[in-house]
């Protein structure tokens, strides 16, 4: 529906913008100006600790200065509430007590015959609940009652029950002047096009509605309840109503929740996502059996920037998963992603939740592998490349992939992951070429004679008391490669006391700069062998296991996180950057230092008024830096301390 600009200027006028922004953010008092309309809070889109998202009163329009979104009263809700703008339009229309306007004729009609045939549905859905708990329903009621449904779910949930029989719907709904046409077109009949009369197209089903986004029915699933019913689960056709590539199950539920945890969580199937549900995993949606659309990917990302979608680790969970990667990589924007759950194999979210509680289902969830390195696995798992045209043959196939990636900034970073993945892969086969260990699916090993041993030890000796900072931040750098993209001009100037991290990084720049259009197949084996020590260290577990088994791949940033454990918290992204910012002073610091002390020594040498200034101003700037470094520290370890007691109150 089209609305008259005058008419949303009218709505904007009259509602506040900050009352409608100031129902997700609180204020703040020293930096803001109500007197001159000037509101300042901290971003309800992104984690931070200072104010950086502003409302302008005077002209309508918000905008935050750390992540660039901005808008008015209508995209504000979009963006918080997952409303459309025609939802958006009639909330606010409402707020200021104006009448929306009537649609144009054409619009108004179809609008009514929407509304007909959504309360075609709603007649259903209360047919097949007085169904459900009649007599006839005493096999569905056994049902749930084994699967452990409670009275409060199956009210919520509006479960019903289609008996067995060619019409009963049909002789229900058609004696309260519900028209067969009508039946048909919500896809609750089957005409046969042999001309034999309409039947229902639910029979001897366990049945549960689909709502659309205002919680009305517009489509419903079934479960059958004969043992040998095919096909199992059977949910209505298209329909005006009902699109599949558009709509999740529970949507008009999960969305609140999910934005309020800041995760939502993607289920295969109705059943799934009502378990979850009921267990307190509100924010749960259902794809209802479809492959993603684009639709619904932009539709979840309103709800959280990186849902987890939970499948069964069988493979046909993992193909649905693979299936899912190539929808998302187009539309991959910053700060938007997605997070993959496999479940053990031949279990559902049901059965984890009846043997472990919801703790175990969050147990899952948090072994979730981020969709970077589900790309990785698919495309690296059963490749050969045992000669150079296989090679190249695997680079090209990462390379077009990365290629559908439309955001330049994203896909350079994706680039780059995969890059350095390839680099070790390749580095690992030749080393196998050459009988001297590693793996054929590109893991560490781990040193296999005396002589490596021996090297390693000897490289890894933290011999500097920079190390374990050094040895972080190299880390980290793969860790967060839009850290390393966002500070490259300051880590490219900083110095290492620790030889291997000095090359390392160096080799981490020039493949960032120098060779980002180089063949991977040809820069691997330039690369000085000890730069893989510590990529190997970073992208590996360091368990020690040898089969590349997914449970092993959880464990990639073992290394780091077992260093810094907060980090195992999943902290906020304003943290993360914070402590990465940290470690950079402290290695400037060391730099400042080595310079304090060459200035000491010349000034032993030869005393001048120059070198005594230039010795005054680095001693005042060392210790304005590690003043300012101290500080950083301190609040580093309160934030840290405080998150790990919201996550000890919230396992409690």
């Amino acid at each position: 529906m089209r609305f008259d600009q005058l008419f949303l200027d009218d709505i904007r006028n009259r509602v506040s913008l900050t009352d409608v922004v100031g129902r997700r953010v609180t204020w703040d008092r020293r930096k803001s100006q109500p007197g001159k309309g000037d509101y300042w809070a901290c971003c309800p889109f992104h984690s931070e600790k200072s104010p950086s998202f502003h409302v302008d009163e005077r002209r309508n329009r918000y905008k935050c200065f750390g992540c660039g979104e901005s808008g008015d009263h209508f995209k504000f809700l979009m963006e918080t509430e997952g409303l459309s703008f025609p939802e958006a339009v009639e909330e606010l229309a409402g707020l200021a007590g104006i009448a929306m306007p009537a649609p144009d004729p054409q619009a108004a009609k179809r609008a009514a015959k929407r509304n007909t045939l959504t309360d075609v549905c709603e007649m259903a859905a209360r047919y097949y609940r007085h169904m459900f708990q009649s007599v006839e329903g005493r096999a569905a009621q056994e049902y749930v009652q084994r699967r452990g449904l409670s009275a409060e779910t199956l009210n919520e949930f509006q479960f019903g029950f289609a008996p067995p029989g060619r019409d009963n719907l049909k002789k229900a709904l058609m004696a309260k002047d519900i028209s067969e046409a009508e039946l048909i077109e919500v896809g609750l009949l089957i005409k046969p096009d042999d001309g034999r009369p309409s039947y229902d197209r639910f029979r001897n089903r366990l049945m549960i509605p689909i709502h659309d986004d205002r919680g009305r029915a517009v489509a419903f699933g079934g479960r059958t309840m004969d043992p040998d019913g095919q096909p199992k689960y059977l949910n209505s056709p298209e329909t005006p109503l009902f699109h599949k590539g558009t709509m999740l199950f529970n949507a008009h539920r999960a969305r609140q929740p999910a934005y309020e945890a800041g995760q939502a969580i993607v289920v295969e199937g109705y059943m799934d996502a009502i378990a979850l549900w009921q267990a307190g995993m509100k924010g749960t949606v259902a794809s209802l059996g479809t492959a993603f659309t684009e639709d619904q990917i932009m539709r979840l990302w309103k709800f959280a920037d990186e849902p987890v979608i939970c499948f069964d680790g069988d493979v046909a969970g993992i193909s649905a998963a693979h299936r899912a990667v190539d929808r998302i990589l187009p539309v991959l924007t910053s700060g938007k992603s997605f997070q993959f759950a496999f479940l053990p194999d031949g279990q559902d979210p049901d059965d984890v939740i009846n043997a472990g509680g919801t703790s175990a289902m969050y147990g899952e969830l948090e072994k979730a592998l981020p969709l970077s390195e589900v790309v990785w696995q698919r495309e690296s798992e059963h490749a050969r490349i045992d000669t150079p045209e296989r090679k190249a043959a695997l680079e090209k196939a990462v390379e077009d992939l990365v290629g559908t990636i439309k955001d330049e900034r994203v896909q350079k970073r994706y680039r780059m992951d995969l890059r350095l993945k390839l680099s070790n892969l390749f580095y690992e086969e030749s080393r196998r070429n050459r009988g001297q260990g590693g793996g054929r699916d590109g893991g560490w090993r781990g040193p296999q004679g005396g002589n490596d041993r021996a090297s390693l030890a000897k490289v890894e000796a933290p011999d500097t008391p920079a190390y374990g900072v050094e040895r972080s931040f190299c880390t980290m750098c793969l860790m967060y490669p839009e850290l390393f993209e966002r500070h490259f001009e300051r880590i490219s100037q900083l110095t290492y006391s620790n030889e291997l991290h000095s090359m390392f990084m160096a080799a981490l720049v020039r493949i960032a700069t120098d060779l980002a259009e180089g063949a991977v197949t040809q820069i691997y084996n330039k690369l000085d062998e000890r730069f893989y020590q510590i990529l190997q260290e970073a992208i590996v577990s360091s368990s020690g296991e040898e089969d590349g088994s997914k449970s092993s791949t959880l464990r990639r940033w073992d290394a780091l996180t077992n260093r810094l454990q907060i980090l195992k918290n999943d902290p906020p992204e304003d943290f993360v950057e914070m402590l990465f910012l940290n470690y950079a002073d402290m290695l400037e610091l060391r730099m400042l230092e080595l310079e304090l002390e060459h200035e000491t020594r010349a000034m032993e040498q030869d005393l001048t008024e120059e070198s005594w200034s230039r010795f005054q101003a680095l001693q005042q700037d060392l210790s304005r830096r590690r003043e300012e470094c101290l500080r950083d520290e301190q609040e580093l370890a309160e934030r840290a301390a405080k998150m790990r007691s919201t996550k000890s109150s919230v396992l409690a």
